[in-house]
């Protein structure tokens, strides 16, 4: 490790000298700990590479005129490899032709001394790229810091979107006793759905994790529109008339805009981009039967065409005032029934195939 006397300035470190001449390497090493360097004689290329992997120097001295194996080749394999590309390397060599000099630069040599050498050009290229390598390291540790807090930050900014999300949520299902819990089992088939339909279907390279965290607490979103319908229409026991469900029909066109006023500040949130989308189409339908826009298949939001199956089921199941609760298997068989008119045929398909996830969310989340 690379380490630095505060008061001297002396730089000390870990130093191989690959050399396949005696002499060399017990000059070479011999000075080096004079300096208070650790010095380790390796006399051939092979056997250096093997003494990097089992423990990596701060920097090689290495020569070029090897048997079996040269320096360039060397220099090379260290290169190549991701744990030992970062380790300086000088070329210390009798070859002086420029050529030679270029070679070694290009194959990763940061600096070259030709021989004979003076110890004390030795001592300042070693001391330079130490510190340069002990900089780098220090570079590095304190990027690595950065970008840890960087992740902090996200990750707090990210739970307080979450809480603000729920907050709203919590707020609509509050003015309707009768579909409490409704929230809760709507995030989870949504999410299970969405899993379904990237694992089989052809938006597998679309809906990826991501996809599946954003519809999750997205689909909370989708009645936040309801908090501008009045309670004599929201809380009625009875059926509507014509013009109380053109009024109820609006809350996907409030609940859309409050989140777009939302947006205009935060343009690139994906929770709010995705919310827009399931708040405003959740109800439309697979023919272009359905409000607000009345869009027809693919021009319907992906998120929304999976809302409008986990919402539609979550409605037939649950008990009303003015209706009983289907059971799993019929209200399964009506949107089954609906496929390729209200529904998108894939997300039916996805439906078949975790139809008994659906009915364990419901079940589980309804008793508690």
């Amino acid at each position: 490790m690379i380490k630095t006397d505060e008061q001297t300035e002396k730089i000390s470190g870990d130093i191989l000298v690959v050399d396949d001449t005696p002499e060399n390497l017990r000059v070479l090493c011999g000075m080096l700990k004079q300096q208070g360097y650790r010095a380790r004689p390796i006399p051939s290329g092979k056997l250096a590479l093997r003494a990097v992997e089992t423990e990596p120097p701060d920097l090689i001295l290495l020569d070029i005129t090897m048997p079996e194996m040269n320096g360039y080749e060397v220099c090379r394999s260290l290169k190549a490899a991701q744990a030992t590309r970062h380790i300086p390397v000088i070329f210390i060599s009798a070859l002086t032709e420029l050529d030679d000099k270029i070679k070694a630069f290009a194959a990763g040599g940061l600096d070259y001394i030709t021989k004979p050498f003076q110890f004390e050009e030795v001592q300042a290229r070693v001391e330079t790229h130490l510190r340069l390598r002990g900089l780098q390291l220090e570079l590095q540790q304190y990027s690595s810091g950065l970008e840890n807090l960087v992740q902090e930050k996200v990750l707090e900014i990210s739970r307080s979107q979450m809480a603000t999300i729920e907050a709203l949520a919590q707020l609509t299902e509050s003015r309707d006793e009768c579909t409490g819990g409704h929230i809760k089992r709507i995030q989870s088939m949504c999410k299970t759905l969405a899993q379904q339909l990237g694992a089989s279907s052809h938006h597998k390279h679309t809906v990826n994790d991501s996809f599946f965290e954003c519809i999750f607490f997205a689909s909370a979103l989708h009645d936040i529109g309801k908090v501008a319908i009045a309670d004599a229409i929201l809380l009625k026991p009875g059926k509507l008339t014509v013009e109380e469900m053109t009024e109820m029909k609006k809350h996907t066109v409030h609940g859309a805009s409050t989140l777009q006023a939302a947006r205009e500040k935060y343009p690139i949130n994906s929770f709010l981009n995705m919310g827009i989308a399931i708040a405003r189409s959740h109800h439309e339908r697979w023919d272009g039967g359905g409000y607000p826009d009345g869009l027809v298949g693919e021009d319907i939001p992906f998120s929304a065409r999976i809302m409008a199956v986990a919402d539609v089921y979550d409605a037939l199941r649950s008990k009303r005032p003015y209706k009983d609760g289907m059971s799993h298997e019929k209200s399964v068989q009506i949107i089954v029934e609906g496929s390729g008119t209200q529904f998108d045929p894939e997300c039916i398909t996805a439906l078949k195939n975790v139809e008994s996830e659906f009915n364990k969310i419901w079940t589980e989340a309804t008793n508690k």
